[in-house]
């Protein structure tokens, strides 16, 4: 039986988890040239390997040990800490799907966790951190956006929430990049229909975005293109009152024909009122 163990048995449990920093250290040096997957270790030996691991920027080996943890030490006080510490090893090794899959895990085992705020907070990090350029798929940028949403729910109130809301934002933009580029390219295709469905989107699910007043100056294209000069005078009108210096306002007055008139609602309201009362 190890100095480890001996010290982890012999003081009370609540108290075990800041003498380990102490115990840690006091692991038989013999112990730490061999391979700490092999065998059975005390808490305090694997805890230590896989802390070195990660000061050594070995993420993935630094992952299997904290795993190891858990599974040779179950019912330790450390073993939900290294689920979450395998976690965050996966992570950064760029391990995505390994970090979501324990993070869920622990999130699963442990919805009652004082540290579960951490857990909601770091999957979505997963996914923001995958969202990729966005003529590929944007699969992560809802998980992304999805997961953000979940931390602002449940922990309104927590350290995450905050970042969570900038990252939202972030996200929500790239998901409107993402239909814009969809949009265009089926205006380029002389797809009318499928591009006014996926600018109206933007108008609808992204309104906060800087992807807003193009999304509205298109659409007037497309309405145009289909003939549908009443619906291309209305988004011309919400991007009037909403953006009325912007060069997207400009190019839509010009599509316009010059008896068309472009009326702004009397109603001094935000996007979504307007955009509602007109198409709605």
């Amino acid at each position: 039986m190890t100095v480890c163990f001996q010290l982890l048995r012999t003081i009370p449990l609540r108290a075990s988890l800041a003498m380990l920093a102490v115990a840690a250290g006091l692991s038989l040096s013999a112990c730490s040239e061999d391979d700490p997957l092999k065998g059975d270790r005390s808490v305090a030996e694997l805890y230590k390997a896989a802390k070195d691991q990660m000061a050594d920027e070995n993420y993935t080996t630094a992952a299997k040990i904290f795993d190891a943890v858990e599974q040779q030490h179950p019912y330790s006080i450390w073993a939900t800490r290294s689920q979450l510490m395998a976690a965050y090893a996966y992570y950064e090794a760029l391990r995505y799907d390994d970090a979501i899959d324990a993070l869920t895990r622990f999130i699963e085992l442990h919805p009652g966790n004082p540290h579960v705020d951490y857990a909601y907070y770091m999957r979505a990090i997963c996914y923001y951190e995958q969202i990729a350029d966005i003529r590929r798929d944007q699969r992560a940028s809802q998980q992304a956006y999805e997961g953000f949403t979940e931390v602002i729910r449940r922990f309104p109130d927590s350290e995450y929430a905050h970042d969570s809301l900038y990252k939202l934002d972030l996200t929500r933009d790239h998901l409107a990049a993402k239909e814009m580029d969809i949009g265009r390219w089926y205006e380029g295709q002389g797809n009318y229909i499928a591009a006014v469905n996926r600018f109206k989107t933007v108008v609808d699910r992204f309104q906060t975005t800087s992807h807003v007043p193009e999304a509205l100056e298109r659409l007037v294209e497309c309405y145009l293109e289909l003939g549908l000069k009443p619906e291309a005078q209305k988004s011309a009108a919400v991007l009037g009152f909403n953006y009325p210096n912007s060069d997207y306002y400009k190019q839509a007055y010009g599509l316009m024909t010059p008896g068309a008139e472009i009326t702004h609602p009397e109603d001094k309201g935000v996007v979504t009122r307007i955009w509602d009362s007109l198409f709605y």
